[in-house]
């Protein structure tokens, strides 16, 4: 009997996720968009990303990480090929490189049939949080069909990521941006990330701003702000927080 399974962008969205929608739930709990992705195989990555969630975020050891993020991220192996997958991810890029990855583990596990993704209901293009039960059933209700060609292209969007192909990123996104017109912003969001020459890259340039015109550097304001204007990085604390000590300390 053919299984579906619904793989989330985190353990947020699995505490709400509704009781009416039928499936394995499966939470892809990382944050690719921060530090060193290299590694070609699954497990290569997972060491990688292990090493650096530990010395980035000490609140975990490596044995915490594979508990809780490896062994989730390798049931996505377990996955068959006639099986159904939702993929529950947000637009921002913190959400988009996740959503990239997950992709690219199922297309080159075998899994080119069957998959969709399931997107929050306009207004709410970066939160989950803030829809309920009624308006997330409504969002699988309306989930967008991913077919072989599609996914073959979004497929190597991770890929590229890992090598740094903004150029090839951009290639695709352009390609595929009438059926998925959110692709588009997230790559030029990674591209405007990139610090070039005097240009620190756009976060940074931002927080400066907001620091200026607060007149402050207090952490929480200044997260507040970034969060409201920068919506597309879809960064969490820890990511910020880096960044605003990155400045402090540079100035």
């Amino acid at each position: 009997m053919n299984r579906i399974y619904h793989i989330l962008n985190g353990d947020c969205l699995r505490e709400m996720f509704p009781k009416n929608i039928r499936g394995e739930l499966i939470v892809a709990r990382e944050c690719l968009v921060d530090g060193d992705v290299s590694g070609e195989s699954l497990d290569e990555l997972l060491q990688v990303r292990a090493k650096f969630i530990c010395s980035k975020y000490p609140v975990f050891s490596e044995e915490e990480y594979h508990q809780g993020t490896s062994a989730e991220l390798k049931k996505v192996l377990e996955i068959q090929k006639e099986d159904e997958v939702n993929l529950w991810f947000e637009d921002d890029l913190f959400c988009q490189v996740n959503f990239w990855f997950c992709l690219n583990l199922l297309f080159e596990n075998g899994k080119k049939q069957n998959i969709y993704l399931v997107r929050p209901n306009k207004g709410n293009e970066y939160n989950f949080g803030r829809m309920n039960q009624e308006e997330l059933s409504s969002a699988h209700f309306n989930k967008m069909s991913i077919n072989s060609k599609s996914l073959k292209q979004m497929s190597k969007l991770w890929r590229m990521y890992q090598n740094e192909k903004w150029t090839g990123m951009h290639e695709i996104a352009e390609q595929l941006k009438e059926d998925f017109p959110f692709l588009l912003p997230a790559v030029n969001a990674q591209i405007d990330r990139l610090s070039k020459e005097n240009d620190e890259g756009r976060p940074k340039e931002s927080l400066r701003k907001i620091i200026i015109e607060l007149e402050t550097t207090e952490f929480a304001p200044v997260f507040q702000e970034f969060c409201k204007r920068e919506e597309i990085y879809g960064f969490g604390d820890f990511q910020v927080r880096c960044l605003l000590d990155e400045i402090l300390k540079n100035k």
